[in-house]
């Protein structure tokens, strides 16, 4: 790949420039803080329960409310639904959400302060169908979309309101997937030619997203579309809208979402995020403002300008090449422990808080502690040292090594130089925080801090033990640390859900139904699953899940493997028992084995 840039520097917090947007009275982009914003759950169709839900939103400081727009009709009543909010005082922006079809945008676009489209079912295809375009037939389609697409672009400009050009991992055009495949590149080329199409009838009041379930998937989305724009010129300065798609439920959600949204904002990348959990809407909130609160502190703590060559690429996913040593591990005297290389990721505790748990370890189930810090032999060092640098390279012998506790700038940048500059022979510790006299007694920032840090190196490929030390509890810390393994995709030790959020278009209760299936599967250990309210992303943001739960139509269930579907128009209430039918038939299906429950601390 050619040379392209997604950030000024790495290794120093610098937030992209970009041009404002405005959404309503809300600017996104330019000097204007990192805007929060969420989704109603509630059906189009029903007035005050949309007005309601917008105002509870905004009453826990949702500053942009998106609602869905299945329909022609369902558009023509955000007429209403925008008049009884400013009747009740409510200015709040909102957006109209569109996916398949251009007339409903253009009738919610009477109405709204933003539409958002999606490229890949926007006037465009989505069959899952392979053939080959020539050149001609290619332009022949961007010339069809051209059409479908430009009364909108003319109807926005026209009445002031903003766009969003988000593209959906799970739902990219057949045209895009057999010309750039199912890859971060085809993401971004998906928006970039509706983007040149609003460009060229000279309308600039759109926002890009790039979003997937996948949080490795959608930062390099996100990375690849900065360098583009960058590449394009400086005028391409657009804001861009962050979120993890179907990201689930509780802990592991905000762990995923944190990943990969805390991620790009510490490189400086994102102008309004929204955080999609399979929960009630106002729940999004505190989680989305802890990020971008945290965001706010890792900036500040940023130290002298460093610069240095990455160790890895930032568009494309590969774990850093080390090679393997043994430690020694938790057990048995004289017990060792392989990690770097191709071995598991390792979860490593101070001897303290081994200590603490060492009498229930056989009830801990899947959370165990398997390295001690203090008996690890780790070398810390600074990674501006060039002394103490130099000496580990000359090192015959790989070394275990993380960055020393005293180190005066933020997680990421100091082990991303760490990784730079050390040989990559020597495998590397991972912590969340170097400080933890100043722990933080609320459990979320905690668990996004973690996540934020851990996670974002985990996903660039650093890391071959990580070492969480923000968190004092010693079995919350490790349930953490699996967890944040589990999230980023680095270490598969229990069964992995995607779970999109409620919205209007949903065809069953996501919350009821996803908490009977986890109660049905969750001992499937390395199971994937994905449960869709709607057809809208699910085939496409299940292509790397084992089996699909997507509701077909109101009260029916149609079941995939894959991306494929395989049973249709199920009844609900027998949903549940024909899924698990079908992970048998598949033959991932084993009998759950009755256990004292493992240690699960209250967080």
């Amino acid at each position: 790949m050619r040379e392209l840039s997604y950030c000024e520097n790495p290794f120093v917090y610098r937030r992209r420039k970009t041009r404002e947007v405005k959404v309503g009275n809300v600017g996104v982009g330019g000097n204007n803080p990192i805007r929060v914003q969420s989704m109603i759950t509630c059906d189009t169709m029903d007035t005050d329960a949309s007005i309601q839900q917008t105002i509870e939103l905004a009453n826990v400081g949702c500053e942009i409310v998106r609602i869905t727009a299945p329909t022609v009709k369902d558009s023509r009543n955000f007429e209403h639904i925008v008049k009884g909010l400013q009747e009740r005082g409510c200015d709040v922006p909102i957006v109209a959400d569109i996916h398949f079809k251009p007339e409903a945008a253009m009738e919610a676009a009477k109405w709204v302060d933003k539409v958002r489209i999606n490229p890949g079912n926007y006037a465009d295809s989505k069959k899952f169908v392979i053939r080959e375009y020539t050149d001609e037939q290619y332009a022949a389609e961007l010339n069809r979309i051209r059409e479908r697409f430009s009364p909108l672009v003319e109807l926005c400009k026209k009445r002031g309101i903003a766009m969003r050009i988000g593209t959906n991992h799970g739902s990219l055009s057949d045209r895009i997937l057999n010309r750039y495949g199912d890859t971060p590149l085809g993401m971004v080329e998906s928006a970039l030619e509706f983007a040149r199409i609003a460009r060229d009838l000279e309308y600039h009041d759109f926002i890009f997203s790039m979003k997937a379930s996948n949080p490795k998937i959608m930062i390099a989305a996100y990375r690849l579309l900065v360098a583009r724009l960058n590449e394009l010129g400086p005028d391409w300065n657009y804001p861009l809208h962050l979120g993890v798609t179907e990201a689930g439920e509780g802990e592991d959600a905000r762990i995923k979402s944190a990943i990969g949204i805390g991620t790009l904002l510490a490189d400086g990348i994102g102008d309004t995020i929204r955080v999609s959990l399979t929960e009630d809407s106002p729940h999004e909130i505190p989680v989305a403002t802890a990020l971008v609160e945290n965001i706010k502190k890792t900036s500040d703590a940023q130290g002298p300008t460093l610069n240095a060559q990455l160790s890895f690429d930032p568009y494309s996913y590969q774990r850093r090449a080390t090679e393997t040593i043994a430690v020694v591990g938790v057990g048995d005297p004289g017990q060792r422990v392989k990690l770097g290389g191709a071995e598991l990721i390792r979860v490593v505790v101070r001897q303290a808080n081994f200590d603490k748990i060492a009498h229930k370890i056989d009830k801990m189930g899947d959370y165990q502690p398997e390295i001690i810090y203090e008996n690890a032999r780790v070398a810390d060092v600074d990674p501006r040292d060039d002394a103490a640098i130099a000496k580990l390279n000359a090192e015959q012998s790989p070394q275990f090594v993380t960055v020393r506790d005293d180190v005066d700038f933020a997680a990421i940048p100091a082990f991303r130089l760490l990784a730079a500059r050390l040989h990559p022979r020597h495998p590397i510790l991972l912590k969340d925080v170097f400080d933890c006299r100043s722990r933080s007694v609320d459990f979320l920032t905690t668990l996004l801090t973690a996540a934020t840090n851990i996670g974002s190196l985990l996903c660039d490929g650093i890391g071959d033990a990580i070492f969480v030390r923000g968190e004092e509890a010693p079995g919350q810390a490790l349930r953490l640390s699996y967890n944040i393994l589990q999230a980023a995709g680095s270490r598969i030790f229990k069964t992995d859900y995607v779970a999109c959020p409620s919205c209007g278009r949903t065809l069953f209760n996501l919350q009821t139904t996803t908490a009977k299936i986890k109660e049905a599967t969750s001992h499937l250990k390395g199971v994937k699953i994905a449960i869709m309210g709607c057809i809208v992303n699910g085939p496409g943001e299940m292509a790397d899940a084992d089996f699909g739960y997507v509701g077909g139509a109101p009260g029916k269930v149609n079941l995939y493997v894959g991306k494929t579907a395989v049973k249709f128009n199920i009844p609900e209430v027998e949903a549940v028992d024909r899924l698990k039918d079908l992970i048998r038939e598949h033959g991932k299906w084993v009998e759950p084995v009755r256990r004292a429950a493992a240690l699960e601390p209250a967080s």
